[in-house]
């Protein structure tokens, strides 16, 4: 495990500040390895809601399993199911430590738009070693933010806006609620895989696609 890290945003509200100790406090999620059914919220691509077969994905921009599986695994999963409209992927936000630096990232691909959305959860999430580095978190999520199209003042306002934050406080409590404890979990029409490898989301989604 990394050791957390402090959210050094000199110009985060109190709000945001309050908010992201508490996020710590209901996630204890750890970095690791109903719930099928859409949520408010939800940011997905592949095949349209009400597919045969969804795919849920519960991850964090600063949990270095879920970078690894992007890295890894993401590619040829999204060029065999997703491109292809086999199934319904959807990507869900549960921010593990630093969780502040985690929400702020989260915020941040929202206001960019649901079309730059896994841009930049994927540029964050292939940031993390200047992110653990010692790298201020501003430094590394304002650049990708930037790039994204968002001003610096849109940036500041993004990471502090209370319904934003609240918005995303629920999808906390709807992914503990659905029974998640960690990540990334993947959950295959609503059954959790413990082989996240390609070849072990293909033995269960193949499975319910012959169904």
């Amino acid at each position: 495990m990394r050791a957390t890290i402090p959210f050094t945003f000199a110009a985060m509200s109190r709000r945001a500040a309050i908010t992201g100790a508490a996020l710590a406090t209901m996630a204890m999620a750890a970095c690791s390895g109903g719930a099928g059914k859409p949520a408010e919220g939800d940011i997905g691509m592949g095949a349209p809601e009400g597919a045969k077969v969804t795919v849920v994905e519960y991850a964090s921009v600063t949990c270095s399993h879920c970078a690894e599986w992007q890295e890894t695994t993401w590619a040829p999963f999204k060029a065999k199911y997703v491109d292809t409209n086999k199934v319904r992927y959807v990507f869900r936000e549960f921010p593990t430590s630093p969780v502040p630096v985690a929400t702020a990232g989260f915020l941040i691909a929202r206001c960019a738009g649901e079309d730059k959305y896994f841009d930049v959860i994927h540029k964050i999430m292939a940031q993390q070693d200047q992110i653990f580095g010692g790298v201020p978190p501003r430094d590394v999520l304002l650049p990708i933010a930037l790039e994204a199209g968002l001003t610096e003042a849109q940036f500041q306002t993004c990471i502090t806006d209370p319904e934003a934050i609240a918005g995303m406080e629920a999808r906390i409590r709807a992914g503990l609620d659905a029974g998640v404890t960690g990540t990334p979990t993947f959950l295959v029409n609503g059954e959790k895989v413990i082989d996240t490898s390609l070849s072990g989301l293909s033995e269960k989604i193949d499975a319910a696609l012959a169904k």
